[in-house]
């Protein structure tokens, strides 16, 4: 049963705690084994016989072939361990980090070097800054897509 949590009012963000931990087990796991490079490349020769050798979840392997981190994310997955799929993929963090925003990394980049997303219009869900849920993905890159 899951606690009060105050923090999922925050926009644009999933917490890992310790249900997101339970969720995300295998998720977590695979990314970790991506580690070893006879895993990375038979990750890369096939990955979807790669994925169906982990109890992951139908939704979270068709998160990992989407490549779609936040998707990821929802599943249980955890920044830190699936950087490991970016990683195996030639992809920088912020490159990744751009991609969840679907910024280029460029604009990303830039984000951060003028001290990334106002508070303004974030500080809860429902308010209309640029990390609430209505607004992603706010990037060109993002635009582009839909």
């Amino acid at each position: 049963m899951a606690l009060d949590k105050p923090y999922l009012d925050v926009p644009g963000t999933i917490i890992f705690d310790a249900e997101q931990s339970r969720k995300g087990y295998w998720i977590n796991q695979f990314c970790m084994s991506l580690m070893k490079a006879e895993n990375r490349d038979r990750f890369k020769a096939n990955e979807r016989a790669y994925l169906d050798e982990w109890a992951m979840t139908e939704e979270q392997k068709q998160a990992v072939m989407a490549r779609d981190l936040n998707w990821c994310m929802r599943t249980g997955g955890n920044i830190y361990f699936l950087a490991k799929i970016g990683a195996t993929d030639g992809k920088s963090f912020q490159q990744m980090a751009g991609s969840m925003t679907g910024m280029t990394e460029e604009e990303y980049r830039n984000m951060m070097i003028k001290g990334g997303r106002s508070v303004e219009g974030n500080r809860f869900v429902g308010e209309n800054g640029d990390a609430q849920t209505q607004n992603q993905p706010q990037g060109s890159a993002g635009k582009k897509a839909h």
